[in-house]
């Protein structure tokens, strides 16, 4: 077995018209309207940019501390155990850790890696490529579901503002990197969006799919079901057999892939859990991030540790914001699904930012607040989000290029 390293519009809410109740019929993806697809243009352009010129700074990060220009964007920590699955497939790849625990790539879900095999196939591009290729191409996906799911809500100003901020997150540089956070969250946002709408096949299957693109995504599973049992109940049954066919579809995916990882160690039922605790990777209630808390206070932890607990403690804030905002029940159950997993998950505590980062519902109560701003007093919007943004290229860098903090 091979080794590695350790390595115009105002903020009220406008919903769209929902699908009229009517027979079983072939799903359809909602398309949104050519306007609303232009509106979009200008949120596009933002986050690519932004996101491009993060790129650009770990370049030139790179270049100023004599390493490879772009190779840590596609083989970063997590980055090389995908890129191998997609070329050998499963169970080719060990890794002994420093605690004597036995690490195999059982740990990582097969979507994403699946999808670089395929790309790679059909393209003459390496793994990396393919890699770097799927997850741009993700982000840009994902922040186009994040767009429609805040227009739908509160219109195209503060739908541009949720996907601004959303780019301008101090770990946005994840999603520009050979990991799955890109998928995961354009996975999500659309599951999300077609919840909102109705589209409840589209739902579960999408909800499905993340299920298999990381060990979080049954929390849009989780989203969905809920949320079509409370409107079940809000309809006393009363509602289109499409509704508990999303609600079946949804969590097919998580159970699918945990096992048979259990088929494959032998034990059906407890092998995924056992090879996740090998990667110290387990919900304990907040054990291990307590004592982390103590053992950052007792001997400090750089800067990487203490922004990740920033970045945490803030998403905790933004939960119960976004719950006083009354936020519809399947971004809430979302978004608290991602919190309690990270607040009650062990493992490096400096990777937690990351699995924030699909969790965009948490910023509505900022956007809304920024995008009053923005026709208030534009030039101090201007200058908040300009800082965020230089705040976001360069903890980019820092975590990408400089720390060796797991991502």
């Amino acid at each position: 077995m091979t080794k590695v390293d350790p390595v115009s519009t105002s903020s009220v809410p406008r919903p769209e018209p929902t699908a009229p109740a009517g027979p079983l019929r072939r799903p359809r993806l909602p398309r949104p309207a050519a306007g609303a697809t232009r509106e979009f243009l200008p949120a596009l352009a933002l986050f690519a940019g932004l996101r491009l010129a993060g790129i650009l700074t770990v370049i030139l990060t790179n270049e100023l501390r004599g390493h490879p220009l772009v190779r840590n964007l596609a083989h970063s920590w997590d980055s090389r155990w995908y890129l191998h699955i997609a070329t050998h497939g499963y169970g080719r790849l060990i890794w002994i850790a420093p605690t004597g625990a036995v690490q195999t790539d059982w740990a990582f879900f097969p979507l994403y890696p699946a999808l670089i095999r395929a790309l790679a196939t059909v393209l003459p591009l390496g793994p990396g490529q393919a890699g770097l290729l799927i997850a741009w191409t993700a982000a840009c996906v994902a922040a186009y579901g994040v767009y429609r799911v805040g227009h739908l809500l509160y219109g195209r100003g503060v739908a541009t503002a949720l996907v601004a901020l959303w780019a301008a997150l101090p770990h946005a540089v994840e999603l520009t990197l050979a990991y799955t956070e890109s998928l995961f969250a354009a996975l999500a946002a659309w599951s999300l969006y077609c919840v909102l709408r109705g589209r409840w096949l589209w739902a579960g299957t999408l909800a499905a799919l993340a299920g298999l693109s990381r060990p979080s995504g049954f929390a849009v599973a989780v989203a969905v079901c809920l949320t079509a049992g409370h409107e079940a109940l809000r309809r006393r049954g009363r509602v289109p057999a499409r509704l508990w066919a999303g609600a079946l579809l949804a969590p097919l995916g998580w159970p699918a892939y945990v096992l048979w990882v259990g088929g494959r160690t032998g034990d059906l039922l407890g092998g995924y859990f056992a090879v996740q605790r090998a990667w110290d990777s387990r919900f304990d209630f907040g054990a291990g991030s307590v004592r982390f808390l103590k053992a950052l206070l007792l001997h400090g932890g750089g800067v990487v540790y203490p922004a990740a607990l920033l970045i945490v403690a803030a998403s905790v804030l933004l939960f119960v914001l976004l719950c006083l905002e009354r936020a519809p029940l399947a971004l809430v159950v979302f978004s608290g699904v991602l919190v309690l997993l990270v607040l009650g998950g062990s493992g490096s505590f400096s990777s937690k930012p990351r699995f924030l980062l699909p969790a965009f519902p948490l910023l509505v109560p900022v956007a809304r607040a920024l995008a009053r701003t923005w026709w208030l007093r534009r030039s101090r919007a201007v200058v908040v989000y300009g800082a965020l943004a230089l705040v976001s290229l360069l903890a980019g860098a820092y975590v990408t290029a400089v720390a060796h903090s797991p991502l």
